[in-house]
């Protein structure tokens, strides 16, 4: 039974599984299709520092009413009109933010889209570390016919599709269906429609298996290495290997295979 956390506001729904490994924050403005107001993000940048100081092993991101995400506040973005530079740059800060904290946080991040997943809610998909969509879904960056460029989505996307791929999308703001997204690398797990809470529920269990320590060192130096020429990266994975190997959960592992037995996980490293 899941049980709530303090973390939810009203934007945001967040609950805890009950062995506090997972945590589900469903995004709760329906009227505005879900739409990442500062308080939905301040929401979800919360979630992902609980997790970070808790047992949590995966955070699960999803909309309400069959619906991801539909990008950031128009409305918002109009108040700023008019102001200054600085005005502009506080008002785009929160994406930062958000994409920042769903790559850093030591908890893996799964995105589950239905419905729309456009603008900056593709770009908050794009930063999670799994996307499961429905067959229902559809996916785009129509952020140019408003005369706006998908500037900060653009970060995590170009890092998940082909280049060539992800300009277009992102000039053109064409809408294309799960099926294409899941073509291009986009979506991890296309499911049917029907079976989203089904296959969701089961891909969050095989992602809570292995340990917190795994989990956070190997998120951490799988974004790094990505960034790094092929030598360099090989260098750097070697030492980490090293450290992972080195630590109690490795050898906690490694004894419960030897031994036929479940491996019993401590925690992640101390900072």
């Amino acid at each position: 039974m899941e049980r709530h956390t303090e973390l939810s506001n009203d934007h945001l729904d967040v609950r805890l599984s009950a062995d506090e490994l997972v945590v589900r924050a469903r995004i709760d403005r329906p009227e505005r299709r879900n739409a990442l107001s500062e308080r939905v993000i301040d929401g979800l940048l919360s979630v992902f520092e609980f997790a970070d100081e808790a047992p949590v092993r995966v955070v699960v991101v999803r909309g309400t009413d069959g619906v991801f995400c539909a990008g950031g506040d128009i409305e918002s973005m109009a108040g700023a009109i008019g102001e200054d530079a600085r005005a502009h740059r506080r008002e785009f800060k929160g994406m930062k933010q958000l994409i920042e904290g769903a790559v850093d946080t030591a908890a893996l991040t799964v995105a589950a889209v239905e419905g729309y997943c456009l603008a900056g809610g593709m770009g908050l998909a794009a930063a999670c570390d799994v996307i499961v969509a429905s067959e229902d879904a559809t996916f785009g960056t129509p952020e140019a016919k408003i005369g706006l460029f998908p500037a900060q989505a653009l970060v995590p996307i170009m890092r998940t599709v082909t280049e060539k791929r992800a300009l277009k999308l992102l000039f053109t703001g064409e809408h294309i269906d799960a099926a294409t997204a899941h073509g291009i690398g986009f979506v991890t797990d296309l499911v049917a429609a029907d079976r989203l809470d089904e296959n969701l529920d089961s891909i969050v269990d095989d992602l809570t298996s292995p340990s917190p320590a795994l989990i956070a060192l190997g998120k951490e130096a799988f974004y790094n290495q990505r960034e790094m020429g092929f030598r360099e990266a090989l260098d750097y994975m070697h030492d980490a290997v090293t450290l992972i190997s080195m630590s109690d959960e490795a050898e906690a592992g490694i004894e419960a295979f030897l031994d036929d037995a479940e491996p019993d996980w401590k925690g992640r490293p101390e900072e």
